[in-house]
């Protein structure tokens, strides 16, 4: 069993939670021909503005979820495991993590989206019983939303 420990983010946290995302996300770029949208985000701003999950083993940041409390529903902005972590589980645990929080909030569904080109993502999703609600366009390509009701 890992000694994986997850805790919420703190503006501390921004700095490590930018690199760990643009990490994450780069092997994506030459898919879509641009920096997804968690690698530009500002997370000074976010960690104070969302709920940023972070999961640790020892002291090191192998994984987070970053979420934002909606009225009726939680929806994931960003799920990003190291690249060195990833096939690991981790994603899995805060994907579990993220529905126990939001039930705990009294939510009934979790929303995500992701890019309709990242294929092992919305394989990944599927697989955790996140159905497709649709498509939207997106600088020039297209997000599969998808969500689960908890």
């Amino acid at each position: 069993r890992s000694m994986a420990e997850i805790r919420r983010a703190g503006p501390d946290d921004a700095a490590a939670i930018a690199a760990l995302s643009r990490e994450a996300y780069a092997k994506w770029v030459p898919v879509i021909g641009r920096a997804p949208k968690p690698m530009a985000a500002d997370y000074d701003v976010a960690v104070r503005a969302h709920l940023i999950d972070l999961l640790e083993m020892g002291r090191t940041l192998v994984a987070l979820v970053e979420c934002i409390q909606e009225p009726d529903h939680l929806l994931i902005e960003n799920l990003a495991v190291a690249p060195g972590h990833q096939g690991q589980g981790h994603g899995r645990r805060l994907m579990a993590h993220v529905e126990a929080l939001a039930r705990s909030l009294g939510l009934g569904e979790v929303r995500l989206y992701t890019n309709k080109l990242f294929a092992e993502n919305i394989a990944f999703y599927r697989k955790l019983g996140y159905r497709v609600d649709g498509e939207s366009a997106f600088k020039g390509g297209f997000i599969t939303h998808m969500s689960r009701k908890v």
